[in-house]
């Protein structure tokens, strides 16, 4: 049986997780990224997540950017702050204990972020919550992630100055 499209929804009601394509293609992308894959002859699952992770930095910054876009999708379909948030920590974890060697490719093959976000969105769906809007909490955070990154540019570049001006005297 094929799944509802976006015009199978009478006017002005409210399309449930099955039936808006967009929030489909979040599930195909996060299936994607965690679970594509099977090893052959035993049930274990992966994705391309833990593959790309094995690329020093450019992997790691890839599937933070996936993940990213997969949260911005369901933000704008219904996700609340609270859900947000903690779709948010699924991924800064994933991304942290992603980014250290050897233990973090193992902790990609285990800990999948994009499928644990998309259960979070189905239940919040489920229980009819899904009116609200993560999107004062996402504002505030890039804020305060833009604050840090260009506390940490300020830091990079004060450090570098002050390497430079000690080399001189003391390095030589």
């Amino acid at each position: 049986m094929a799944l509802p499209t976006r015009t199978d929804i009478s006017p002005g009601s409210t399309p449930t997780f099955d039936q808006d394509e967009r929030l489909r293609w979040v599930e195909r992308v996060a299936r994607l990224m965690d679970s594509q894959f099977r090893l052959p002859g035993t049930s274990f699952r992966f994705g391309l997540d833990p593959v790309l992770g094995l690329l020093p930095v450019v992997g790691d910054l890839s599937t933070f950017a996936v993940s990213g876009a997969l949260l911005m999708t369901m933000m704008r379909h219904g996700a609340s702050g609270a859900v947000v948030v903690r779709m948010m920590l699924n991924i800064l974890l994933d991304t942290i204990v992603g980014a250290i060697p050897v233990l973090g490719n193992i902790f990609d093959f285990a800990y999948k972020s994009n499928e644990r976000n998309v259960a979070l969105l189905r239940r919040h769906y489920a229980e009819g919550r899904h009116t609200g809007s993560g999107r004062g909490l996402l504002t505030v955070v890039l804020i305060g992630f833009l604050i840090f990154l260009g506390l940490l540019l300020w830091g990079l570049w004060s450090l570098t100055v002050w390497l430079w001006q000690y080399g001189d005297q003391h390095w030589w």
